[in-house]
């Protein structure tokens, strides 16, 4: 696994341990010595993306919604600025990613998307099947 935003977004939602102290411990060379603690709940998270990502993508677009995500879920900022207004722009290819813990990968499935359908912006867009091969295996 690479290290990189969408990628981490939820598996940092799992973490418990203070990730500076983890970091620290590594640098020291005390890794060994610590023991990571991790919530076992399932994490799943959507990004949102501005089109034509990959491409040049449209940027300075208000973002809305932010503020109606509902609690359980997690939205990390990748590619958003402020205007001199003060709101929230697109300023990037991967705008957001919307990430959530659930009981299961569908509950968290389900969470992550209700977190997506609250934000919108012009050139907006996401993937609709994220997750459906963990939750193939789950129902299997």
């Amino acid at each position: 696994m690479r290290f990189g935003d969408p990628e981490t977004q939820p598996v940092m939602l799992r973490l418990q341990s203070d990730l500076v102290d983890l970091v620290e411990a590594a640098i020291d060379g005390r890794l060994h010595e610590t023991q990571a603690q991790w919530d076992p709940r399932p994490s799943l998270g959507v990004v949102l993306a501005a089109r034509p990502y990959p491409e040049s993508p449209v940027t300075g677009e208000v973002i809305t919604g932010l503020d109606a995500v509902p609690a359980d879920a997690k939205v990390f900022h990748a590619g958003t600025a402020l205007d001199a207004q003060g709101r929230v722009i697109s300023a990037g290819g991967r705008v957001l990613c919307v990430a959530a813990l659930g009981d299961s990968v569908s509950d968290a499935q389900r969470r992550a998307y209700a977190g997506v359908e609250a934000i919108h912006w012009a050139s907006e867009f996401h993937r609709g099947d994220i997750g459906w091969r963990a939750i193939e295996r789950e129902r299997a």
